[in-house]
Protein backbone atom coordinates (compact mmCIF):
# COMPACT_ATOMS: atom_id res chain seq x y z
CA UNK A 1 0.00 0.00 0.00
CA UNK A 2 1.07 3.57 -0.84
CA UNK A 3 3.34 5.09 2.33
CA UNK A 4 0.93 7.68 4.15
CA UNK A 5 3.39 10.71 4.61
CA UNK A 6 1.72 12.03 7.41
CA UNK A 7 2.81 9.25 9.47
CA UNK A 8 6.39 9.32 7.64
CA UNK A 9 7.10 13.01 8.74
CA UNK A 10 5.39 12.68 12.28
CA UNK A 11 7.57 9.46 12.88
CA UNK A 12 10.51 11.49 12.04
CA UNK A 13 9.76 14.39 14.53
CA UNK A 14 8.73 16.75 11.89
CA UNK A 15 5.71 18.89 10.99
CA UNK A 16 3.46 18.36 8.45
CA UNK A 17 2.95 22.00 6.49
CA UNK A 18 -0.85 21.70 5.40
CA UNK A 19 -2.80 23.60 2.51
CA UNK A 20 -6.32 24.13 2.34
CA UNK A 21 -8.63 23.75 -0.44
CA UNK A 22 -12.75 25.59 -0.68
CA UNK A 23 -12.34 26.13 -4.47
CA UNK A 24 -14.61 23.17 -6.10
CA UNK A 25 -12.42 23.32 -9.09
CA UNK A 26 -9.35 20.24 -10.09
CA UNK A 27 -7.09 22.68 -11.75
CA UNK A 28 -7.07 24.76 -8.90
CA UNK A 29 -6.36 21.67 -6.72
CA UNK A 30 -3.90 20.63 -9.16
CA UNK A 31 -1.81 23.80 -8.66
CA UNK A 32 -1.90 23.87 -5.10
CA UNK A 33 -0.46 20.38 -4.82
CA UNK A 34 2.41 21.28 -7.29
CA UNK A 35 3.74 23.88 -4.84
CA UNK A 36 4.96 21.20 -2.32
CA UNK A 37 2.35 21.26 0.37
CA UNK A 38 2.84 18.07 2.14
CA UNK A 39 -0.84 17.48 2.39
CA UNK A 40 -3.52 19.35 1.22
CA UNK A 41 -7.16 19.81 2.87
CA UNK A 42 -10.49 19.49 0.62
CA UNK A 43 -13.31 21.28 3.14
CA UNK A 44 -16.18 19.55 2.33
CA UNK A 45 -17.86 21.24 5.61
CA UNK A 46 -17.15 25.11 5.25
CA UNK A 47 -16.04 25.32 1.81
CA UNK A 48 -18.38 25.39 -1.40
CA UNK A 49 -17.37 22.02 -2.30
CA UNK A 50 -19.30 18.58 -2.15
CA UNK A 51 -18.85 15.30 -3.19
CA UNK A 52 -18.57 15.60 -6.71
CA UNK A 53 -16.63 18.24 -6.63
CA UNK A 54 -14.39 16.75 -4.26
CA UNK A 55 -13.61 13.15 -6.17
CA UNK A 56 -11.77 15.00 -9.05
CA UNK A 57 -9.76 17.51 -6.61
CA UNK A 58 -8.47 14.18 -5.07
CA UNK A 59 -7.84 12.64 -8.63
CA UNK A 60 -5.26 16.12 -9.52
CA UNK A 61 -3.61 15.88 -6.01
CA UNK A 62 -2.88 12.27 -6.79
CA UNK A 63 -0.52 13.25 -9.74
CA UNK A 64 1.96 14.56 -7.26
CA UNK A 65 3.32 13.30 -3.62
CA UNK A 66 0.80 16.06 -1.48
CA UNK A 67 -1.25 13.76 0.77
CA UNK A 68 -5.06 14.05 -0.11
CA UNK A 69 -7.16 15.11 3.39
CA UNK A 70 -11.24 15.51 3.16
CA UNK A 71 -12.68 17.38 6.39
CA UNK A 72 -16.31 16.06 6.66
CA UNK A 73 -19.23 18.27 7.14
CA UNK A 74 -20.13 16.34 10.35
CA UNK A 75 -19.89 13.16 12.35
CA UNK A 76 -21.70 11.23 10.13
CA UNK A 77 -20.91 7.77 8.83
CA UNK A 78 -21.58 7.90 5.21
CA UNK A 79 -19.88 10.70 4.54
CA UNK A 80 -16.86 9.39 6.29
CA UNK A 81 -16.88 5.97 4.73
CA UNK A 82 -17.44 7.89 0.88
CA UNK A 83 -14.94 9.96 1.61
CA UNK A 84 -12.18 7.03 2.53
CA UNK A 85 -13.49 5.06 -0.61
CA UNK A 86 -12.65 8.04 -2.95
CA UNK A 87 -8.47 8.07 -2.02
CA UNK A 88 -8.77 10.30 1.30
CA UNK A 89 -5.51 9.18 2.86
CA UNK A 90 -6.81 11.34 6.08
CA UNK A 91 -10.43 12.68 7.18
CA UNK A 92 -10.78 15.40 9.72
CA UNK A 93 -14.31 15.37 11.37
CA UNK A 94 -15.72 18.81 13.21
CA UNK A 95 -17.50 19.25 16.97
CA UNK A 96 -16.25 15.90 18.29
CA UNK A 97 -17.22 16.74 21.82
CA UNK A 98 -16.73 13.21 23.71
CA UNK A 99 -15.74 9.65 24.25
CA UNK A 100 -18.85 8.56 22.40
CA UNK A 101 -18.43 10.76 19.43
CA UNK A 102 -14.34 9.64 19.31
CA UNK A 103 -15.19 5.87 19.21
CA UNK A 104 -17.74 6.65 16.46
CA UNK A 105 -15.28 7.99 14.48
CA UNK A 106 -12.50 5.53 14.78
CA UNK A 107 -15.45 2.92 13.97
CA UNK A 108 -16.36 4.44 10.84
CA UNK A 109 -12.79 4.76 9.55
CA UNK A 110 -11.64 1.36 10.21
CA UNK A 111 -12.38 -1.89 8.83
CA UNK A 112 -13.49 -4.70 11.35
CA UNK A 113 -12.75 -5.85 13.49
CA UNK A 114 -11.51 -2.37 14.82
CA UNK A 115 -14.45 -0.81 13.45
CA UNK A 116 -17.56 -0.58 11.23
CA UNK A 117 -16.38 0.51 8.21
CA UNK A 118 -18.08 -0.52 5.25
CA UNK A 119 -16.28 -2.00 2.37
CA UNK A 120 -16.30 -0.58 -1.15
CA UNK A 121 -12.75 1.21 -1.51
CA UNK A 122 -13.76 1.97 -5.01
CA UNK A 123 -11.07 4.83 -5.58
CA UNK A 124 -8.98 4.08 -2.83
CA UNK A 125 -7.33 0.81 -4.76
CA UNK A 126 -6.10 2.89 -7.19
CA UNK A 127 -4.80 5.24 -5.55
CA UNK A 128 -3.56 3.10 -2.38
CA UNK A 129 -2.86 -0.18 -4.46
CA UNK A 130 -4.26 -3.71 -4.47
CA UNK A 131 -3.29 -4.49 -0.93
CA UNK A 132 -5.16 -1.18 0.27
CA UNK A 133 -7.91 -3.30 2.55
CA UNK A 134 -5.12 -5.59 4.32
CA UNK A 135 -3.38 -2.26 5.48
CA UNK A 136 -5.80 0.55 5.25
CA UNK A 137 -6.04 0.76 9.01
CA UNK A 138 -2.63 1.42 9.85
CA UNK A 139 -2.14 3.59 7.08
CA UNK A 140 -5.08 6.10 7.01
CA UNK A 141 -5.28 9.31 9.46
CA UNK A 142 -8.31 10.38 11.53
CA UNK A 143 -8.04 13.74 13.09
CA UNK A 144 -10.55 14.75 15.80
CA UNK A 145 -11.38 18.34 16.14
CA UNK A 146 -11.58 19.53 19.42
CA UNK A 147 -13.38 23.41 19.26
CA UNK A 148 -15.88 23.12 22.14
CA UNK A 149 -16.18 23.75 25.77
CA UNK A 150 -17.75 20.54 25.87
CA UNK A 151 -14.80 19.37 24.18
CA UNK A 152 -12.59 20.78 26.47
CA UNK A 153 -14.13 19.18 29.45
CA UNK A 154 -13.73 16.07 27.79
CA UNK A 155 -10.53 15.94 26.64
CA UNK A 156 -8.48 13.53 28.76
CA UNK A 157 -11.76 10.94 27.70
CA UNK A 158 -11.48 11.72 24.13
CA UNK A 159 -7.70 11.81 23.57
CA UNK A 160 -7.73 8.51 25.27
CA UNK A 161 -9.80 7.10 22.45
CA UNK A 162 -8.13 3.60 21.26
CA UNK A 163 -7.49 3.96 17.30
CA UNK A 164 -7.43 7.70 17.30
CA UNK A 165 -4.23 8.98 15.58
CA UNK A 166 -4.80 13.08 15.87
CA UNK A 167 -6.86 16.04 17.24
CA UNK A 168 -7.02 19.76 14.77
CA UNK A 169 -7.89 22.65 17.11
CA UNK A 170 -9.88 25.35 15.10
CA UNK A 171 -8.83 28.43 16.65
CA UNK A 172 -11.95 30.54 15.68
CA UNK A 173 -14.56 27.94 17.10
CA UNK A 174 -12.78 27.28 20.19
CA UNK A 175 -12.76 31.16 20.89
CA UNK A 176 -16.15 31.62 20.14
CA UNK A 177 -16.76 28.53 22.79
CA UNK A 178 -15.05 31.11 24.95
CA UNK A 179 -16.70 34.23 24.47
CA UNK A 180 -13.95 35.43 22.34
CA UNK A 181 -13.47 37.23 19.11
CA UNK A 182 -13.51 34.18 16.25
CA UNK A 183 -9.61 34.65 15.37
CA UNK A 184 -7.17 32.46 13.72
CA UNK A 185 -3.21 33.73 15.19
CA UNK A 186 -4.04 36.49 17.64
CA UNK A 187 -6.09 34.55 19.58
CA UNK A 188 -7.66 36.07 23.42
CA UNK A 189 -5.49 34.95 26.66
CA UNK A 190 -8.19 31.81 27.47
CA UNK A 191 -7.88 30.45 24.15
CA UNK A 192 -4.19 30.84 24.25
CA UNK A 193 -4.14 28.68 27.70
CA UNK A 194 -7.13 26.66 26.05
CA UNK A 195 -4.93 25.71 23.01
CA UNK A 196 -1.97 24.99 25.25
CA UNK A 197 -3.51 23.19 27.34
CA UNK A 198 -5.06 21.11 24.56
CA UNK A 199 -1.44 20.44 23.33
CA UNK A 200 0.06 19.29 26.25
CA UNK A 201 -2.61 16.89 26.75
CA UNK A 202 -2.77 15.66 23.44
CA UNK A 203 1.54 14.81 24.07
CA UNK A 204 0.19 13.40 27.25
CA UNK A 205 -1.88 10.74 25.10
CA UNK A 206 0.93 10.22 22.21
CA UNK A 207 -1.55 11.81 20.20
CA UNK A 208 -0.25 14.50 16.90
CA UNK A 209 -1.80 17.69 17.40
CA UNK A 210 -2.66 20.01 14.44
CA UNK A 211 -4.02 23.79 14.34
CA UNK A 212 -5.10 26.53 11.93
CA UNK A 213 -3.31 29.29 11.35
CA UNK A 214 -3.28 32.02 9.15
CA UNK A 215 0.20 33.31 8.40
CA UNK A 216 3.24 31.43 8.66
CA UNK A 217 4.52 33.17 11.38
CA UNK A 218 1.75 32.03 13.55
CA UNK A 219 2.66 28.51 11.76
CA UNK A 220 6.14 28.27 12.41
CA UNK A 221 5.88 29.72 16.11
CA UNK A 222 3.29 26.89 16.80
CA UNK A 223 5.25 24.06 15.32
CA UNK A 224 7.86 25.69 18.13
CA UNK A 225 5.40 24.81 20.55
CA UNK A 226 5.26 21.41 19.62
CA UNK A 227 1.89 21.19 16.87
CA UNK A 228 3.37 18.84 14.40
CA UNK A 229 0.44 19.58 11.18
CA UNK A 230 0.07 22.98 10.78
CA UNK A 231 -2.49 24.69 7.89
CA UNK A 232 -1.39 28.04 6.78
CA UNK A 233 -4.21 29.43 4.23
CA UNK A 234 -6.22 28.60 1.83
CA UNK A 235 -6.62 28.89 -1.61
CA UNK A 236 -8.91 31.46 -1.74
CA UNK A 237 -7.41 33.64 0.69
CA UNK A 238 -4.06 32.95 -1.27
CA UNK A 239 -5.54 34.07 -4.62
CA UNK A 240 -6.91 37.09 -3.05
CA UNK A 241 -3.94 38.21 -1.29
CA UNK A 242 -2.09 37.83 -4.19
CA UNK A 243 -4.56 39.81 -6.15
CA UNK A 244 -4.51 42.09 -3.51
CA UNK A 245 -0.84 42.55 -3.91
CA UNK A 246 -0.68 43.35 -7.52
CA UNK A 247 -3.43 45.77 -7.57
CA UNK A 248 -2.27 47.66 -4.49
CA UNK A 249 1.30 47.84 -6.69
CA UNK A 250 -0.66 49.09 -10.29
CA UNK A 251 -3.09 51.60 -8.35
CA UNK A 252 -0.54 53.52 -6.29
CA UNK A 253 1.80 54.02 -8.99
CA UNK A 254 -1.62 54.93 -11.41
CA UNK A 255 -1.92 57.82 -8.39
CA UNK A 256 -1.11 61.25 -9.75
CA UNK A 257 1.98 62.51 -8.13
CA UNK A 258 0.62 66.05 -6.48
CA UNK A 259 1.97 69.13 -8.23
CA UNK A 260 2.84 72.70 -6.37
CA UNK A 261 0.75 75.51 -6.84
CA UNK A 262 1.62 79.04 -5.77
Amino acid sequence: MRENRLRAIWKSGGAVINGWLGIPNSFSAETMAHQGWDSLVIDLQHGVIDYSGMVPMLQAISTTNTVPIVRVPWLEPGILMKALDAGAYAVICPMVNSREDAEKLVAYTHYAPQGTRSFGPIRALLYGGADYPKHANETIVTFAMIETKKALDNLDDILSTPGLDAIYIGPSDLSLALGCAPVFDDVDPPVVEAIDHILARAKAHGIVAGIHNGTPEAALKRIAKGFQFVTIASDARLMAAGAQGVMAKMRAAQTPKASGSY
